[in-house]
């Protein structure tokens, strides 16, 4: 399998999926050069997030290749944009480069999951642990909206939007096939939804 050189934007906390639609606001000079260097190429950002803080922080090894969508470019040189989730990638190696935003050499994933279903069992269980882990945490749901979804937009959506930690959503990302990012899922919002310390966490974030 070949490789690809990836500009990558690090960030704690969220994570992008195959197929899936991340909104993000760009303010950093750096990412504004990211991203205005992107349109004017292939519209390609890779999603990775980065082990801790500081200004050239260790990466995890896997991210997800986007293609920008949808770009509003304000006056003041910020960007809002919409990626949309192509292939997750393994980072190989850093390359040493002269842009403010860093560049990666990867190998991409072949994505297969897309078409994949889960037993009505399986998706009753989503449901009845997202609600419970909403309700805990005072969200306010269209549950109608949320039955439309087909399974691999809901568990995807849930995996996405979480509050989960970064080494959660990390976990979720590295996930292969629909049915094991699906009980990870439910066992994440287990684990978060319970009242004992969840805001606690959550504020340190």
């Amino acid at each position: 399998m070949g490789t690809k050189r990836i500009s990558i934007f690090p960030l704690g906390g969220a994570i992008l999926l195959p197929d899936m639609q991340l909104p993000l606001h760009i303010f950093e000079p750096r990412y504004r050069a990211l991203v205005g260097d992107a349109l004017a190429r292939d519209r390609m950002i890779g999603m990775i997030q980065p082990m801790g803080g500081g200004d050239n922080p260790s990466l995890f090894a896997v991210g997800c290749l986007g293609r920008i969508g949808d770009v509003e470019a304000l006056a003041d040189g910020r960007y809002n944009i919409v990626l949309e989730g192509l292939q997750r990638f393994t980072m190989v190696r850093e390359l040493e480069v002269t842009t403010p935003f860093r560049q990666i050499e990867a190998t991409l994933w072949d994505e297969d999951d897309t078409s994949d279903t889960l037993s009505l069992g399986e998706r009753a269980a989503l449901e009845a642990e997202a609600r419970r882990f909403a309700d805990a945490q005072g969200y306010a749901v269209d549950w109608n909206a949320v039955s439309q979804l087909d399974d691999f937009s809901l568990v995807n959506v849930i995996a996405q939007i979480a509050p989960f930690d970064v080494a959660a959503k990390q976990a979720l990302l590295e996930s292969k096939g629909l049915a094991a990012r699906n009980e990870l899922v439910i066992q994440l919002m287990q684990f978060f939804g319970r009242q004992d310390g969840f805001d606690d966490r959550m504020t340190l974030q």
